[in-house]
């Protein structure tokens, strides 16, 4: 599953040193900035340990699986908007995600790209037909991102998957409009099967329910609606 064309980024992702450089502030979790290395060659990654996630209710310990799953998610689909994500034994503080840094302008996120470029438009709707199927129930506009490659990218996705639906997502300018029939097409399979490599990182009520709201989308044909209105992350942004 994973993609051509990444060799690059996941010959550094599983087989590069990791060295911290330092933490990244404001997150929920304790999430570091990394320097990896392989050869001569060198990169940023974003690594969030299990140890030094904060107790959650809803989800159990070991996110860094569903960093993962998403990544995976999306690569099963084609689409490619979550950056190539690995998960690392042998990190500095243990076992936990790594992910591809993406080089952006940091001004720029959700709310401000749906108001000023309607050109994304077609990537923003997608991921919100991503987040549905996810079940993200974070997605914050600064979890979107521009990279300086022009593409857009989704990060963030430790609060995904859950088998009860919590969607929270700041992405509903798109509600209601028609699912690209290409769009369809992609997630199809998943209403009959999930690839095994995504499927082992959830467990089967979690599984069943991606099932279950890829069929809804292929039936419905829309983009969903919040009726309520309160399906929104805190903070926005």
């Amino acid at each position: 599953m994973e993609p051509a064309g990444c060799e690059r980024e996941l010959t550094l992702l599983t087989a590069g040193s990791v060295e911290l450089v330092g933490r990244i502030l404001r997150s929920s979790n304790e999430t570091f900035l990394v320097q990896l290395s392989h050869g001569e060659d060198t990169a940023q990654a974003i690594y969030k340990p299990v140890a030094g996630e904060r107790p959650l209710s809803d989800f159990e310990p070991g996110l860094h699986r569903r960093e993962r799953a998403a990544y995976l998610l999306s690569e099963s689909l084609g689409w490619g908007m979550v950056p190539p994500t690995v998960i690392r034994e042998d990190a500095p503080l243990g076992v936990g995600s790594l992910q591809w840094f993406i080089d952006c302008d940091v001004r720029e996120h959700y709310f401000t790209l749906a108001a000023e470029d309607p050109d994304t438009h077609p990537d923003l709707a997608r991921m919100a037909l991503f987040d549905f199927i996810a079940n993200n129930t974070d997605r914050k506009s600064g979890h979107v991102l521009r990279g300086d490659d022009g593409r857009i990218w989704g990060i963030d996705h430790g609060l995904c998957f859950s088998a009860v639906f919590k969607l929270r997502t700041v992405i509903w300018d798109f509600a209601g409009e028609p699912i690209p029939d290409a769009l369809l097409a992609d997630i199809a399979p998943l209403a009959d099967e999930v690839p095994a490599q995504l499927a082992e990182l959830l467990d089967d009520d979690e599984v069943a329910a991606l099932r279950r709201r890829v069929r809804r989308m292929l039936q419905e044909g829309t983009l969903p609606v919040d009726l309520t209105g309160m399906r929104y992350p805190w903070p926005l942004v």
